[in-house]
């Protein structure tokens, strides 16, 4: 299912984010490992002062990609990481302070998605009271209400006890992929 990669340049903006977003598309059409293999080239080539936005979307798609849940924990730390840096870089997140400041309760509700897996009920509790602290973040819109409803979905799966190791990520589609 590996599709034809489209040459990009390491310093054009617009041909990394159509790069990720290749490897999404293959990640969604079921070539998981094709998507991981992407990510990881894109995650070597960028740079991890100048890129942090690519490297946060980067990190936040791979966490999917991985078969172990542990892996899935360590790639969507890399990406809270990169959104931590990015927030604190107040001259370059210009473009992309909406952006990161939207994508917060993603990250805390696949946080809580992966301790879930592991099988700590209190660590998920404190990811999603943390996503629920940056819901104010969110557009009214589709999106919002996605992130929203999972964080809720969630939270009754952990309540009625339902939640084990090894469920989905909990996000507004299948449950089966991340927020963003």
């Amino acid at each position: 299912m590996a599709e034809a990669q489209q040459d990009a340049p390491q310093g054009d903006q617009d041909a990394t984010m159509v790069r990720i977003g290749q490897a999404i598309m293959l990640h969604r059409g079921g070539d998981r490992e094709e998507a991981r293999n992407r990510f990881a080239a894109l995650w070597a080539e960028t740079d991890v002062e100048a890129d942090l936005f690519h490297r946060c979307t980067i990190a936040h798609y791979m966490a999917d990609t991985q078969d172990d849940p542990a892996d899935e924990l360590a790639w969507d730390l890399r990406a809270l990481a990169a959104a931590d840096a990015l927030d604190r870089d107040r001259v370059s997140r210009g473009e992309h302070q909406l952006a990161v400041r939207s994508l917060y309760p993603s990250l805390y509700l696949n946080l809580a998605a992966d301790h879930v897996k592991l099988g700590d009920e209190e660590a998920a509790r404190c990811e999603l009271e943390r996503a629920r602290r940056r819901l104010d973040a969110l557009p009214a819109d589709a999106y919002g209400e996605g992130i929203r409803a999972a964080i809720e979905r969630l939270e009754k799966r952990i309540a009625d006890g339902a939640a084990s190791p090894g469920e989905g990520r909990g996000g507004p589609g299948d449950g089966a992929g991340p927020v963003l």
